[in-house]
């Protein structure tokens, strides 16, 4: 029997695709050819693309049929460009490109449409909570019954634009640990979102309702939220409002899982700098923030960074007595781990709070490179077995339920230059 050999050809070529910042993609293709052709993946700078180089995450695959499969993860701008597959053989070779095209706007806030009449579609239950711009209440869908969280953001206070903003990262956004978008409306006075009830209550209060509060319990907390800022990060937005009051549980599942809520501050970090305002209480903003300078998707990794912390010792690490004193504590990088508050934390923490808790941006660490630090890897025998006091956790919650985040933070910049540098 004599089998015929052939120089490669592809039966399917390679199709183009534009997708949104932080997307996964597969290319695909169908090649022939006697003897098997060796395969060779190119990128837009015609580099050899194999499992896991670069800058996004690259999976080849293929099968005996002759499918070609490029998996690509987390794009970026970067990432747009021709990509190639190169079959060859001793007869010949054959190729076929696409492009892809990675959109860096996946929250385009003019994509949203504003429904009327939400009163007809809601009825009110009672309120949740409230922020710096707005009112979440608890809401019934009226032909449905099911329970909603709805938040009422003033138009006084908030730009359309804004708003929408907010409405399309949540809409961009599909994972487990940020809360889902059901509807948007508007009314004379709001501008309203229609969003999926969390009604398990905050991590720190589900933490203090422990028995005994472990670090272990803690690191594991920490890691789930650190995996949940990874996610935004991949899509190359920066939450910038980090705090606890921003993190909730679910406990409808069977291991509970922290959620990140309140994207209102939340922007995506491209070329252009970002300058993000101080409004309110300053214990978990970065030295950046404080500045005036511009932020980047490191400025959530220092407030991982204080919550940690806090989560452990029950103490605020640059809490003073007055807004100002606080801004110069963070400024300066000036805490320490008293034996009072960390005697039965061990070593492990202390040096995750350190590494991250770094003046200059660009020496903290991804959230990626914080998921492989010691102290989260689970089981890994180094934490401390002595159960944490939660008496000062217990004062700082109590603490923090009765402060609003409404003023801006007078003048800080001046105030800093004059307390930081007293010779000039």
């Amino acid at each position: 029997m004599v089998l015929f050999t052939v120089a490669p050809e592809f039966l399917v070529p390679l199709v183009d695709i534009t997708c949104l910042l932080g997307d996964t993609v597969m290319l695909q293709c169908k090649v022939c050819g006697r003897p098997k052709p060796t395969i060779t993946w190119k990128g837009p700078d015609q580099n050899i693309l194999d499992n896991d180089t670069g800058t996004a995450t690259y999976t080849v695959s293929s099968c005996d049929s002759g499918e070609l499969t490029l998996k690509i993860c987390n794009l970026m701008p970067q990432d747009s460009g021709i990509y190639t597959c190169v079959a060859t053989n001793e007869h010949g070779t054959a190729s076929t490109s696409a492009t892809i095209k990675v959109q860096d706007s996946a929250a385009d806030g003019a994509t949203i449409s504003w429904k009327e009449n939400f009163d007809l579609a809601y009825a009110e239950l009672h309120e949740i909570g409230r922020g710096r711009f707005s009112i979440v209440k608890k809401c019934v869908h009226k032909a449905t019954r099911k329970d909603v969280a709805v938040k009422f953001i003033s138009k006084k206070m908030k730009k359309k634009e804004q708003a929408a903003h907010e409405a399309a990262l949540l809409q961009h956004l599909q994972h487990p640990q940020y809360i889902t978008i059901h509807d948007t409306y508007e009314s004379p006075s709001s501008y309203i979102l229609v969003l999926e009830l969390m009604d398990d209550g905050r991590l720190l209060d589900y933490l203090m309702n422990h028995d005994e509060l472990m670090e272990e319990k803690v690191a594991f907390y920490i890691r789930d939220t650190m995996e949940a800022l990874q996610y935004l990060h991949n899509c190359r937005v920066a939450h910038l409002d980090i705090k606890p009051e921003n993190l909730l549980i679910d406990l409808r599942i069977p291991v509970p899982r922290v959620k990140i809520i309140d994207l209102e501050d939340a922007v995506q970090i491209t070329g252009h700098y970002h300058v993000h305002h101080l409004l309110g209480n300053p214990e978990f903003a970065a030295p950046e923030v404080i500045q005036g300078l511009p932020v980047s998707l490191s400025t959530d990794i220092w407030s991982i960074g204080v919550l940690t912390y806090v989560m452990l010792s029950g103490v605020s690490p640059f809490l003073d007595e007055s807004r100002e004193e606080t801004c110069i504590n963070v400024c300066r990088v000036d805490f320490s781990f008293p034996h009072e508050y960390f005697s039965d934390v061990s070593h492990a923490a202390r040096d995750f709070i350190s590494v991250i808790l770094q003046e200059d941006f660009r020496r903290r660490p991804t959230a990626a490179t914080c998921l492989q630090h010691p102290w989260l890897q689970p089981h890994n025998g180094s934490y401390s077995k002595i159960p944490l006091d939660t008496s000062r956790l217990a004062s700082f919650i109590e603490r923090r339920r009765h402060q609003y985040d409404v003023h801006p933070v007078p003048s800080v910049k001046s105030f800093l230059l004059s307390r930081m540098n007293p010779g000039t």
